[in-house]
């Protein structure tokens, strides 16, 4: 297998078309959750058609919820950052030489990395972009964690909720998702997964309205 080659300016492209971006988030949820099963060989595979989709344009449907932590609007976030775009291409690229060496636990780390850099490419306030595209962030990230909940993947879990902390313009939803995170990136997140599962609940019944008190720390 060869490396992906994808630099900052494919990145952009891939974003700037919908079904390829779904693609390329579909790809990379499922080599993230290879390599968080340890299958080596199935996330060289997973790489190998990463490269393909993004390369040759991608005709999916829908991606599937995030595994990795890296949605479609992270994506578009990190392209619209040069630097971010150009860590992530260089990042990417990578995870494919490690990924091509078999060298796993290398592997695993390099998407830590991706997943820390889109994370850091999210707007720090929801003044950055329109209420309508934070929602949906918001129930991207719900239905990221309500999936890790139900896998029983606190690393995921702890991600998505970063994520969601990130989006916050309320210091006080922020303060609370990210004790949650915190939670969930120890070595223990039980204890909190019932306060978890109410928050999401709320933030969920509450986010096709977009009027409730809950989702309002988010928004």
């Amino acid at each position: 297998m060869s490396t992906s080659g994808i630099t900052s300016s494919l990145l952009s492209q891939i974003v700037d078309s919908p079904s390829a971006a779904n693609q390329f988030v579909t790809d990379l949820n499922q080599l993230a959750q290879d390599l968080k099963s340890d299958n080596l060989s199935a996330a060289q595979q997973d790489f190998v058609t990463l490269s393909q989709d993004a390369l040759n344009g991608a005709t999916s449907s829908t991606a599937t919820t995030s595994a990795s932590g890296i949605t479609t609007s992270l994506l578009s976030d990190v392209a619209s950052s040069s630097s971010s775009a150009s860590s992530f291409a260089s990042e990417l690229n990578q995870l494919g030489t490690d990924l091509q060496n078999g060298d796993l636990t290398s592997a695993q780390n390099d998407m830590l990395t991706l997943e820390s850099t889109a994370s850091n490419a999210a707007p720090s306030s929801a003044a950055s972009s329109t209420t309508s595209d934070n929602q949906a962030q918001v129930t991207e990230l719900i239905q990221a964690v309500v999936q890790a909940m139900e896998l029983g993947d606190n690393s995921v879990i702890g991600s998505a909720l970063s994520q969601l902390a990130s989006i916050s313009s309320s210091s006080q939803g922020a303060s609370i998702l990210n004790q949650e995170s915190a939670s969930y990136g120890s070595s223990s997140g039980s204890s909190s997964s019932s306060s978890v599962s109410q928050l999401l609940q709320s933030l969920d019944s509450n986010s096709s309205s977009g009027s409730g008190s809950t989702l309002s720390l988010l928004a």
